[in-house]
């Protein structure tokens, strides 16, 4: 039998990514404590993602970058979070703010990651799995080991959409593609938080290429950070003036870009946020890992396909690399083989596919 908890607050302060693949364990805290007050502390940045999570009775927002980055505002969170008087807190990643948070809230019981020097402030410490299993089934052996639950709850990972976002969305698609909407449409995520999980940018301006050419539109997606990259990939196509290529790159919020993805047939990512979105919208999707663990951070879900890098070196872990060979040994012909692959499958289903529940593993190409 569990022990009761009244208060519950879920710790992960880390990117778009990381968060999302929290959500499976918000899901299991509420089947296992449905009266249980549930609070989730985030980024205030990517509040978009989890703001109307239905397993979650309040979002803490911190701003980590921001007004939070100084001392005397971010100890005084810390003191707030403090008054809650939280039964239990579950730190999901071992950075210093989030592990600090976790030891110094005054919880009855504080469980998970923890980076070094503070774990003995921890009632029960785990070095996170992910290297060897995927990061949502780490976050499981966590609430499995430490908090006694044995029964989860694993719907994939969710997002929920208001109807403004989707709404935005709708018009933003609308205005872009207006009469030529007849034309399946693929989206590009080309960048990512380091360079060696970035797919080669005259790599994916060719795919566009031979995509335009078949009929298909082609939509880039990514944020702030990707508008350069996004401009030079294009300025290398041949076919950069066509009227079916679109940018929504750095131009929308979480929760359009995720009502926006939900209207392309087939995503082809690198490995990043936007790829666990578009895993949270059910949207098939063809994705290269470099630098990147498989087995940490594969698309969870059945309907993908991962090619795995083919040299000795993967995963590096590397933030830079002077050869860049894992990426440049995934030629175009084997994305283009494996994304028209699904678009002759997928193609007329997006924004309807339905979720296979208890199956989340894609399709892994080993080169």
């Amino acid at each position: 039998m569990i022990s009761l908890y009244a208060k519950i607050l879920v710790i992960n302060l880390m990117h778009i990514g990381d968060l999302l693949l929290v959500t499976p364990v918000l899901r299991t805290l509420r089947t296992n404590y449905p009266q249980a007050h549930i609070a989730l502390l985030a980024d205030a940045k990517l509040a978009d993602l989890v703001k109307y999570n239905q397993n979650i009775n309040e979002l803490i927002a911190i701003d980590k970058k921001g007004y939070h980055n100084k001392l005397g505002n971010y100890l005084r969170a810390v003191q707030d979070i403090r008054r809650q008087k939280f039964d239990l807190v579950i730190n999901l990643h071992a950075n210093e703010r989030a592990s600090f948070i976790a030891a110094f809230s005054g919880a009855k019981k504080i469980v998970g990651y923890s980076t070094f020097g503070l774990g003995w402030l921890f009632h029960r410490m785990m070095k996170n799995r992910k290297a060897v299993k995927h990061q949502v089934e780490s976050h499981f052996d966590v609430l499995k080991e430490f908090v006694g639950i044995d029964r989860t709850d694993d719907r994939g990972i969710e997002m929920w959409l208001d109807a403004a976002a989707e709404n935005a969305a709708a018009k933003i698609w609308q205005e872009a593609f207006g009469s030529q909407q007849l034309a399946r449409i693929v989206g590009l995520n080309i960048g990512a938080s380091w360079p060696t999980k970035r797919w080669r940018n005259e790599y994916y301006a060719e795919l566009a290429d031979r995509l335009l050419d078949m009929g298909y539109g082609i939509a880039y997606f990514g944020g702030p950070m990707d508008v350069e990259l996004v401009e030079e990939t294009i300025g290398l196509m041949r076919n950069k003036n066509h009227p079916l290529v679109k940018v929504f790159t750095g131009k929308v919020s979480l929760q359009v870009l995720a009502a926006l993805l939900k209207k392309c047939a087939v995503l082809v990512t690198n490995d990043s946020g936007p790829m666990h979105v578009a895993v949270a919208m059910d949207v098939p999707l063809v994705t290269m890992f470099g630098s990147s663990p498989v087995p940490g951070f594969y698309p969870y879900n059945n309907i993908s396909i991962l090619i795995k890098t083919p040299v000795d070196c993967h995963p590096c872990g590397e933030h830079h690399c002077d050869t860049h060979e894992c990426m440049k040994l995934i030629s175009v012909d084997t994305v283009m083989k494996y994304t028209i692959e699904l678009l002759e499958k997928y193609g007329d289903r997006q924004g309807a596919l339905p979720r296979k529940m208890g199956d989340f593993y894609p399709r892994i190409i080993e080169l």
